[in-house]
């Protein structure tokens, strides 16, 4: 059923022109989350099993029963189907104290993330280097409850539990603190993700990939969403040196380039 999937996917994008090319990518059974930071891409599978990529294979992570695994600025971390928080430390998988059930670790040295109870919390660059296995971290909860935080070189992105779209332009690393949330009108997300040059892609409430177009430093929330023509639903986007790598609802990891 897979193959079969996947060969949908590339006759689907053969018959669309536009200015992202789509295909199949680096077969992964089962796929479930998917991200990439830094020259590096991970991802986890139904069964919370972790994988990095080298070249166009798959190969397990070390142990660990990871829903959500992410590479970025700030190392490697993810979270167990427990909701324990780990990071990978001279090839192993540490836990930290605390409990998430979404970590992004492409802020500038800094870690965030959503517990089960929606709170949206950030770790600041002393904790992040500092913990190296053993030792106490201490989590700042942040003024704002979210389903999904993503940060990069412009800021932080998030999306609360009604789909809404926000951001905030400045995070101070050495303490957490921000500048302040602003919504970003257009879409309802359930995903997004912010790639290690600033780029912003999501997946919308049905299904579809859209990026933020026209963000620069200066303009740090873009202008426009556009949409990412994948005809099959997404479940989750990561971006990440020129590549756009998304997840099926049925498990077939995409890859999508200009």
């Amino acid at each position: 059923m897979k193959t079969i999937a996947a060969f949908l996917l590339v006759l689907c994008h053969l018959a669309i022109s536009h200015a992202w090319n789509c295909k199949a990518g680096p077969r992964l059974s089962y796929a479930s989350q998917i991200d990439a930071g830094q020259g590096k891409v991970v991802a986890t599978d139904k069964y919370n099993r972790n994988y990095f990529l080298s070249g166009s294979s798959w190969h397990r992570l070390p142990s660990a029963s990871l829903k959500h695994v992410t590479v970025g600025h700030a190392g490697m971390w993810g979270v167990s189907t427990s909701n324990y928080i780990y990071k990978l430390v001279a090839g192993s998988w540490a836990r930290a104290p605390g409990s998430l059930k979404q970590i992004d670790a492409g802020g500038n040295l800094f870690t965030v993330g959503v517990n089960t109870g929606n709170y949206a919390y950030c770790l600041r660059t002393s904790y992040v280097l500092g913990f190296h296995g053993k030792g106490s971290v201490s989590w700042t909860r942040m003024s704002t409850r979210l389903k999904y935080y993503s940060c990069g070189p412009y800021g932080c992105w998030g999306v609360d539990t009604s789909s809404r779209v926000y951001l905030t332009k400045s995070v101070t690393p050495s303490s957490c603190a921000n500048s302040g949330w602003v919504q970003i009108p257009g879409l309802a997300l359930n995903v997004v993700e912010v790639g290690s040059d600033g780029k912003v892609f999501g997946v919308t409430t049905t299904g579809q990939v859209c990026e933020r177009t026209g963000i620069t430093s200066r303009v740090p929330q873009g202008t426009v969403w556009t949409f990412v023509p994948i005809c099959t639903p997404m479940k989750h986007v990561s971006y990440d040196l020129g590549n756009v790598w998304a997840v099926s609802t049925s498990g077939v990891v995409m890859r999508c380039t200009h």
